[in-house]
C-alpha cells in the first residue's frame, strides 16, 4: 500500500476515537494502574525474599507484605478484567457508530448508487469490515499509550538503584518497535488484498444464489460450483498470508524479549560472580537489586510484546478503512449545497406542480444517463414515459425520487428540486415499482409503513381499494400473517397489490409508478390498474411502461430513445403521426396477434 494513503488512512482511524467515549481513556487508566500494581509486587517479592535468603528471617516476619502481596494480586486481576471490558464497550460503541454512519451514508446517495456494487460487498462492509476496527480501538491504541508510559516508569525506578539495569532495558527496548515495523510493513497491504478478495467472494457468492433457479435451468451448476471454488481458494491463501505474518511478527518479538531478559540476566550474573562491578553506584549489588530488576524486566518488555501483538489489529484495521473511508467521504456532484433544506409543505393529495428546464442527468463518472430533457407536469396531470430498453425511463423515476444528481432546473411548486428536504418532499410521493418489494414481518407491518399507528380498519380499506383483501380475509392470521424475506409466502400479484394499498397509504399529491403491472397474469393486471386509476383521482402521475394498449386515458405521453424526448403528444395524435411511438405499437399488436395464433 502507498503510504501516504497508509497515512491518511490512519489518521481517519484516529479521528473515529471521540465514538468511544470515556471508555479508551479508561482503558489506559486501567492499564497503567496495573503496572504501578506490577511495580509494587515485584518490589514485596523482592523484599520478602531478600529478608528470607540473604538476612535469614523467618518467614512470620513478612506476613504483612504477604498479605499486601496477597491483595495486590486480586488488585491486578480486577484491574486486567475491568480493562478487558471497558475495552470491548470502547470497540463497541465504535463499531456501533461507524456502521449507523455507513447505513445513514447509504440512506443518503440512494438506491442507485447502491445497486451499482453487489449486494455481498456491502454486507462485507456493513459487517466484517466495520468488525475488523474493533481490535485497533480496542486493543491496539490503549497499548500504543501503555507502550511508552509502563517502560518508563519501569525505567524510573530502575535507574536509582542501577545504572547498568537501566541502559539494558534503555538500549534493547527499541529493538522489539523496530522489528515489529519491519514485520508489519506489508500486513496493511495483505490485509486490504484480503478485504477486497472477500468483497469480491461475497458479491459473487450472493449474485449466483440470488439466480440459483437460472442456473439450475441453464445446467450450469458445475461450473458455478468451481468458480467459487477458485473464489473461495483465493481468499483463503490471501488470509493464510495474513495469519504467518501475524505469527511472524509475534515470533520475532518473543525472540527479542528473551535476548533482552537473557542480557540483563547475565550482567546479573556475572555481577554476583564478582566478574563485573559497575552499575550500582558503589553501593554494592544486593539479592534485592537483582530480584527487583529481573521481575520487572519481563513486565518491561511486556507491553511492547502486546503492541506488537496487536500491531496486526492496526494492519487490519487500515484494510478495512479503505472502503470505509472512501464510502464516508463520497460526496454526490450536487451535494456541495451549503444552503439550508427547504421543507416543502405537506399537501396531503394535492397534486404538485413540476417544471424541467434543460435537465442533464449524469452518473458519478460523469456519464450522460438523461437529458437534457424540457417537461412540464400540471395540477391533476397523468403522464406515461415509453421507449426502447435502456431509454432512461427509471432514470427520470430515480431523479424526481431524489436519488440522482443533476443539472439544469427541476422546479417543484417554484422550488428547486435540489434545495428541497428530502424527506418532506418524498412525502407527497407513492412509489410502485415492478419488482414489489415486501419485508420480512407482518402483513399488517408491511401495509403501515407510512404511519405505524395505523388502525387496522383503515388497513383494511387500503386493502379493499387495492383489490386484496379478499385474500387478506382468507388468511388464518389475518393482518398478522407473517411475510418472509423478499415476498415469501405470497404470490407475485399479491405481493404487488399489498405494495399498492402501502402506496395508497401514504395519501400521495403525486405517484411514480414504474411498470406496475409487469410479471403478472391479466387477472391481477387488470386489479392493479383499476385500483390506481381510482386511487389517482385528483392526484397526478407519471407512469413508465411498455403496455401501449392501456395509455388511451393518459392526458400526454413522453417518447424517450436514447435519453432524450424524440415525442411528446397525446395518445391519438402520437398514433396518428409516423415515429417511434407508432413503430412501437404495431410491433406490439403484431407480436399479440402472432400469440394468439
Amino acid at each position: 500500500m502507498d503510504k501516504s494513503l497508509e497515512k491518511v488512512l490512519t489518521r481517519w482511524l484516529k479521528k473515529q476515537k471521540p465514538a468511544c467515549g470515556f471508555y479508551l481513556n479508561l482503558t489506559v487508566l486501567f492499564g497503567v494502574l496495573t503496572g504501578l500494581a506490577l511495580v509494587l509486587q515485584a518490589y514485596l517479592l523482592a523484599t520478602m525474599l531478600h529478608g528470607l535468603i540473604i538476612d535469614d528471617q523467618p518467614i512470620e516476619a513478612f506476613s504483612n507484605q504477604l498479605y499486601l502481596l496477597g491483595a495486590v494480586i486480586v488488585l491486578r486481576a480486577l484491574l486486567a478484567y475491568g480493562r478487558e471490558r471497558v475495552s470491548f464497550i470502547a470497540g463497541m460503541r465504535l463499531r456501533h457508530q461507524i456502521r449507523q454512519t455507513v447505513l445513514d451514508k447509504m440512506t443518503e446517495l440512494g438506491p442507485v448508487f447502491i445497486k451499482g456494487r453487489p449486494a455481498g460487498s456491502w454486507a462485507s462492509i456493513v459487517l466484517e469490515q466495520v468488525e475488523d476496527l474493533h481490535d485497533f480501538y480496542a486493543k491496539y491504541l490503549p497499548q500504543m499509550m501503555l507502550a511508552g508510559f509502563i517502560p518508563l516508569m519501569i525505567l524510573a525506578v530502575v535507574f536509582p538503584i542501577n545504572w547498568a539495569a537501566g541502559i539494558i532495558l534503555l538500549a534493547t527496548a527499541p529493538l522489539i518497535p523496530l522489528f515489529m515495523i519491519l514485520v508489519g510493513m506489508g500486513a496493511a497491504d495483505a490485509n486490504r488484498k484480503n478485504f477486497s478478495a472477500l468483497s469480491r467472494l461475497s458479491g459473487h457468492f450472493m449474485d449466483r444464489l440470488k439466480g440459483l433457479n437460472t442456473i439450475k435451468l441453464f445446467n450450469r451448476a458445475d461450473s458455478e460450483v468451481k468458480a467459487i471454488e477458485t473464489a473461495s481458494e483465493a481468499f483463503r491463501e490471501r488470509t493464510m498470508a495474513v495469519l504467518r505474518m501475524a505469527f511472524l511478527s509475534s515470533a520475532v518479538l518473543e525472540f527479542f524479549a528473551a535476548v533482552s531478559i537473557a542480557v540483563l540476566a547475565v550482567y546479573f550474573g556475572f555481577s554476583f560472580l564478582d566478574h563485573l562491578n559497575f552499575g550500582h553506584y558503589g553501593a554494592g549489588l544486593t539479592l534485592f537489586t537483582g530480584l527487583f530488576v529481573l521481575i520487572l524486566a519481563p513486565e518491561f518488555y511486556q507491553p511492547l510484546r502486546d503492541m506488537g501483538t496487536h500491531y496486526h489489529a492496526k494492519a487490519q484495521a487500515i484494510g478495512a478503512a479503505e472502503a470505509l473511508m472512501a464510502l464516508l467521504t463520497y460526496q454526490a456532484p450536487d451535494s456541495d449545497n451549503d444552503l439550508p433544506a427547504i421543507k416543502l409543505p405537506y399537501q396531503g393529495e394535492r397534486a404538485p406542480s413540476i417544471v424541467m428546464k434543460d435537465v442533464v442527468v449524469q452518473t458519478a463518472q460523469g456519464v450522460r444517463l438523461l437529458g437534457p430533457l424540457n417537461l412540464c407536469l400540471t395540477h391533476g396531470e397523468h403522464i406515461a414515459v415509453v421507449g426502447p430498453s435502456g431509454a432512461g425511463k427509471t432514470t427520470l423515476l430515480n431523479l424526481l425520487l431524489g436519488f440522482l444528481p443533476y443539472q439544469g432546473s427541476v422546479l417543484v411548486n417554484g422550488i428547486e428540486l435540489r434545495e428541497l428536504d428530502r424527506v418532506s418532499w418524498r412525502q407527497q410521493l407513492a412509489w410502485l415499482g415492478q419488482e414489489p418489494q415486501l419485508f420480512h414481518g407482518s402483513l399488517r407491518e408491511n401495509v403501515a409503513m407510512s404511519d405505524p399507528h395505523m388502525s387496522d380498519e383503515t388497513i383494511m380499506a387500503l386493502l379493499e381499494k387495492a383489490k386484496v383483501r379478499p385474500f387478506v380475509d382468507s388468511l388464518k392470521l389475518g393482518l398478522s400473517h407473517p411475510i418472509g424475506e423478499q415476498s415469501a409466502g405470497v404470490s407475485v400479484g399479491q405481493a404487488q397489490r399489498i405494495c399498492l394499498a402501502r402506496a395508497l397509504g401514504q395519501k400521495a399529491g403525486l405517484y411514480l409508478l414504474d411498470e406496475p403491472s409487469a410479471s403478472l397474469d391479466s387477472h391481477s393486471e387488470q386489479a392493479v390498474l383499476e385500483a390506481l386509476t381510482q386511487a389517482m383521482q385528483g392526484a397526478s402521475s407519471v407512469m413508465v411502461t411498455h403496455r401501449l394498449d392501456t395509455l388511451k386515458a393518459m392526458d400526454n405521453i413522453v417518447v424517450l430513445e436514447g435519453g432524450k424526448i424524440v415525442q411528446q403528444d397525446s395518445y391519438q395524435q402520437l398514433l396518428a403521426q409516423e415515429g417511434l411511438f407508432a413503430a412501437m405499437c404495431h410491433t406490439q399488436v403484431s407480436s399479440l396477434d402472432e400469440v394468439q395464433s
